[in-house]
C-alpha cells in the first residue's frame, strides 16, 4: 500500500469509531489485529488487547461508554518500517460529569499483507482522561465525598426510603466511574440517609409509566444502574455497605457489590419482585445463589422471604450485625481503616476472590503465585516487612 492509501485506511478508523460502525470496523482490523494502549488510563482501560473484538469490546466500546469523543487526525507520517505516525487530539466530552475531553494522542499503525490495520500503539495524556472523568457534576440523589483515600457514596432521597428512580440510577453510575477514575481512592463506603438504605425500585415511578411502557421505564432505569454496579464490583479497592431498615429489590445491588456488609439489628433484606410480578435486577440471580445457596436464593425469590439481620448473618448475606444507632460510626472506622491499609494487596485480593468461582483450583494456585509476588515488590510490602522486624505498626501508602 501507498502511503496515501496508509492515510485513506486511518482516516476510515477513525470515521467508523466516530459513528460506532461495526461493519466497517470488521473491514478494516485484521484478524490478528493487536492493539496496545496506554497505561494509566481510567477505568482500567490501559494495557493490550489480542484481537479486533477484544479491543471493540473491551477498549473502545467501554470508551463509548464514558465518553462522547472522537479522535481528530492532524498529521500522518509514513515510517521506514512501513507504519504510520499519526498525530492529533482526542475531543469530546465525559458522560458522567459532562466535563471537556481534550487531549493530544499519537498512533503508531502497523499494516497487513491483504490491506487492513494489524495493530495500533496509542499514546495519550491519561491525566486529561481522567481529569474529565472525575470532575465535578452536580449529584441531586447521592451525597458523594472523598477525603483521606476514603469515598462515601450515600443515598440521599430520605423522604423517599431512597428509593431509585432514573436519577439515582444515574447518579450511581456517575459516582461509581468517578470512583473508578479517581486514583486516590483507597477504599468505598456505601450506605444512606435516613431509616432505609434502600427500599429498591420507587413504585411511584412505575405507577406513573402508562400501559404497556412499565418495561421501557425499568429498562431505561436499571440499565445504568446495572453498569455502576458492575464498575463497583471491579474496585480494585475495598467496598464496605452499610445496611440498615429496609434493602429491597434491586436495591440489595448496593449489599452484593459490598467486600463486608454491616447491617443494623433492624435490617431487613427482601428482594420483593414476586409481589410486583417481576423477575429481578441488580444482579441478584448472579449474586445470592453465591453468597447464600440456590436453595436459600430461590426462597428468596419466589416465596419473597424477608430475611431479617441475624438470619441474614447466619446465612452469609452480611458480615455483622451491630446496633442501629451505631451502624454509621462503625462502618465508617472500618472503611476509613480499609483506606489505610495495603492497597495495592487488597486489590489483588479482591481479584483472586472474584475469580475464583469460575477458576479452577491449580489455575487459582498459579494465580495466587502471580499476585503475592506482585504484591511482595511494593513498597508497602517492603515497609511492612521491615515494620514487623522493628516491632512497630506498618504505615501503607497504598503504593
Amino acid at each position: 500500500m501507498s502511503h496515501a492509501e496508509h492515510v485513506a485506511l486511518a482516516e476510515r478508523l477513525y470515521a467508523a469509531l466516530g459513528t460506532g460502525d461495526r461493519e466497517a470496523l470488521g473491514e478494516i482490523l485484521h484478524p490478528q489485529f493487536t492493539g496496545r494502549t496506554t497505561e494509566g488510563l481510567p477505568l482500567g482501560l490501559g494495557g493490550r488487547y489480542d484481537g479486533p473484538q477484544d479491543m471493540q469490546r473491551d477498549f473502545w466500546w467501554r470508551i463509548g461508554r464514558n465518553y462522547r469523543a472522537r479522535a481528530h487526525a492532524e498529521s500522518f507520517h509514513a515510517l521506514d518500517d512501513g507504519r504510520l505516525f499519526v498525530s492529533g487530539r482526542y475531543r469530546g466530552e465525559a458522560i458522567a460529569s459532562g466535563a471537556e475531553l481534550d487531549a493530544a494522542f499519537v498512533h503508531l499503525l502497523a499494516f497487513s499483507e491483504d490491506d487492513r490495520i494489524l495493530g495500533l500503539e496509542q499514546l495519550t495524556d491519561s491525566a486529561a482522561w481522567a481529569e474529565a472523568l472525575s470532575a465535578p457534576a452536580g449529584l441531586e440523589t447521592i451525597d458523594y465525598s472523598v477525603r483521606d483515600g476514603l469515598a462515601v457514596i450515600c443515598l440521599d432521597r430520605p423522604g423517599r426510603r431512597n428509593a431509585l428512580d432514573l436519577r439515582m440510577a444515574e447518579e450511581t453510575l456517575a459516582v461509581a466511574r468517578r470512583v473508578a477514575a479517581d486514583a486516590t481512592v483507597r477504599a468505598v463506603l456505601i450506605c444512606g440517609n435516613g431509616p432505609a438504605l434502600t427500599v429498591g425500585g420507587d413504585i411511584e415511578v412505575f405507577a406513573k409509566a402508562a400501559p404497556g411502557e412499565l418495561g421501557t421505564t425499568i429498562d431505561s432505569m436499571v440499565t445504568p444502574f446495572h453498569e455502576a454496579l458492575r464498575i463497583l464490583s471491579l474496585l480494585d479497592v475495598p467496598v464496605v455497605t452499610a445496611a440498615q431498615g429496609s434493602v429491597a429489590g434491586g436495591g440489595l445491588g448496593y449489599v452484593y457489590v459490598a467486600d463486608i456488609v454491616l447491617a443494623a439489628e433492624d435490617a431487613k433484606f427482601v428482594t420483593a419482585f414476586a409481589a410486583l410480578g417481576l423477575t429481578g435486577d441488580g444482579g441478584g440471580t448472579w449474586f445470592l445463589p453465591r453468597l447464600v445457596g440456590p436453595r436459600r436464593a430461590a426462597l428468596m425469590y419466589l416465596d419473597n422471604r424477608p430475611v431479617g439481620a441475624e438470619e441474614a448473618l447466619e446465612w452469609g448475606l452480611v458480615s455483622e450485625v451491630v446496633p442501629t444507632d451505631e451502624l454509621r460510626k462503625r462502618a465508617m472506622e472500618l472503611a476509613t481503616r480499609l483506606a489505610a491499609g495495603p492497597t495495592r494487596a487488597f486489590a489483588g485480593m479482591r481479584r483472586l476472590l472474584r475469580d475464583s468461582e469460575r477458576t479452577a483450583f491449580s489455575e487459582q494456585l498459579l494465580a495466587e503465585i502471580r499476585t503475592i509476588a506482585t504484591a511482595a515488590d511494593t513498597a508497602d510490602a517492603t515497609g511492612a516487612v521491615v515494620a514487623f522486624l522493628d516491632k512497630r505498626r506498618p504505615e501503607f501508602q497504598g503504593r
